[in-house]
């Protein structure tokens, strides 16, 4: 009966140390699990911050890929000026502009008329030359900038500026119209940038 009984306490002393082994290596393995779950996480965040980061920048330069180096833009602002010039630097924040022109507005008044019915030529003035004397850069705040454009070499005003830059000289000299000198009207010149319109000479300010 001792014999028995012993070799039966031995059996389940045996059966007890394989279940305590197995129930170590199953903790084991879900460590190893867990860890591998966590190390697996970490890098798809990583990858899709990565992935979010590469998408912002890529759609930060779409709109800067349009612009046409070494031609001539217009730049559209919020309170109705137009500036025509050539787009360098293009941030989130900020865009600059040189070679820059812009619409003046000649308002011929004729002798007993109101400025409801004064007769307006539009010119080209290139800035420079105003009585500040800014350089011939601007550093425009993209939340002041509507939309700009590329212009054509064909375009009135990118003509209009070649023309200037061929003899700048004459461009200052430009003599009154012959109505004007006949007439004895007196010309007021406004040089505050106007909204966009088909330019008719190109006069330096």
């Amino acid at each position: 009966m001792d014999f028995a009984n012993r070799g039966n306490r031995q059996a389940d002393s045996t059966v007890n140390v394989n279940a305590g082994s197995s129930h170590k290596s199953s903790k084991k393995l879900s460590f190893k699990a867990t860890k591998i779950m966590t190390v697996v996480l970490l890098f798809s965040v990583t990858l899709v911050a990565v992935s979010l980061i590469t998408l912002l920048a890529i759609g930060g330069k779409q709109e800067s890929s349009y612009i046409k180096k070494g031609k001539y833009q217009a730049v559209f602002l919020n309170g109705g000026q137009v500036y025509f010039g050539k787009i360098g630097v293009y941030k989130d924040k900020y865009l600059t502009l040189s070679d820059i022109f812009y619409l003046r507005v000649n308002q011929q008044v004729q002798p007993g008329q109101t400025s409801a019915t004064n007769a307006n030529d539009v010119s080209l003035a290139k800035l420079g030359s105003e009585l500040h004397g800014p350089e011939d850069q601007m550093v425009l705040n993209r939340s002041e900038v509507q939309f700009w454009e590329n212009l054509k070499d064909d375009g009135q005003v990118v003509k209009a500026i070649t023309e200037y830059k061929k003899n700048p000289s004459a461009a200052d000299a430009a003599p009154a119209s012959a109505a004007d000198t006949a007439t004895g009207n007196q010309q007021q010149t406004n040089t505050t940038p106007t909204k966009s319109t088909t330019p008719v000479t190109t006069k330096k300010p």
